[in-house]
């Protein structure tokens, strides 16, 4: 069964990782107050504690949703078309890359998140708690960090290859819409979603995709992954989507979701 290190005690489910949707909130997570969402925190309650004077929060379906401030793609160095592979590896062996992630909305209240999967030669995570997203920002081995809300980007994930185990042999990046079933959102209200990928120790890019289709029956999209080949390491422009939520691709990865 799922568990989040250091985040919270108790077991993932469906319930909580939608709970880790809804009670999101701008800002770093402290460890009270994710646990006051798994534990189940009243009605209205941010960080755990009620507002005063209220007796419970806004509806969110009464409210409209936040702007979305766009921004720009990047330049981007070396653009591949879908399905095309390259290698990262062509001069020297790689230490370390930066995953980064951008799109645009054209409905605001979509809101998009990136999770990466670290995925054994079956397809299939090494453990529960082997995918990196904003509740989990860490794997288990050290070798792979999510960030979000960078100065380009709108997401980023950093990949230590030295610090990976030795039985990860691909890694998906996914970018799923939050509440997607529940608002009737999906990939149709996006626009210029792409993937760079930096090496972080020259900081120059090796490869790079933006996706030109959107599909209205996905929510959940495969924009790329980086793969080991006869030892070296390569990266793939996938841009193919599915009809589920986070929870559902946890189940398609190999996630025990109770």
């Amino acid at each position: 069964m799922i568990q989040i290190p250091m985040k919270v005690s108790g077991l993932l489910d469906k319930r909580t990782i939608q709970s880790f949707y809804q009670e999101r909130i701008q800002g770093a997570k402290t460890l009270q107050t994710i646990a006051s969402i798994q534990a189940g925190a009243p009605a209205g309650a941010i960080n755990g504690v009620k507002p005063p004077h209220t007796s419970v929060l806004p509806n969110p379906a009464s409210s409209p949703p936040n702007p979305v401030m766009r921004k720009p793609v990047p330049t981007l160095i070396h653009p591949m078309q879908k399905g095309q592979k390259v290698s990262l590896e062509t001069n020297r062996p790689l230490s370390a890359i930066k995953v980064c992630l951008g799109w645009n909305v054209k409905n605001p209240s979509c809101d998009v998140d990136v999770s990466a999967f670290l995925l054994d030669e079956k397809g299939k995570v090494l453990g529960d708690d082997w995918f990196v997203f904003y509740g989990q920002e860490q794997s288990p081995d050290g070798s792979v960090f999510f960030l979000a809300d960078s100065a380009e980007d709108r997401e980023n994930i950093t990949i230590h290859f030295k610090k990976l185990n030795a039985k990860v042999q691909k890694i998906v990046f996914v970018l799923t819409i939050n509440e997607a079933f529940e608002k009737r959102l999906n990939f149709s209200m996006l626009q210029e979603a792409y993937v760079r990928i930096i090496d972080h120790a020259s900081k120059q890019e090796l490869a790079s995709f933006q996706m030109d289709a959107y599909y209205s029956n996905v929510t959940s999209m495969m924009i790329g992954e980086i793969y080991r080949h006869k030892k070296v390491w390569k990266f793939h422009a996938v841009g193919n989507g599915v009809a589920r939520d986070l929870a559902g691709l946890c189940e398609l990865y190999g996630v025990q979701v109770i």
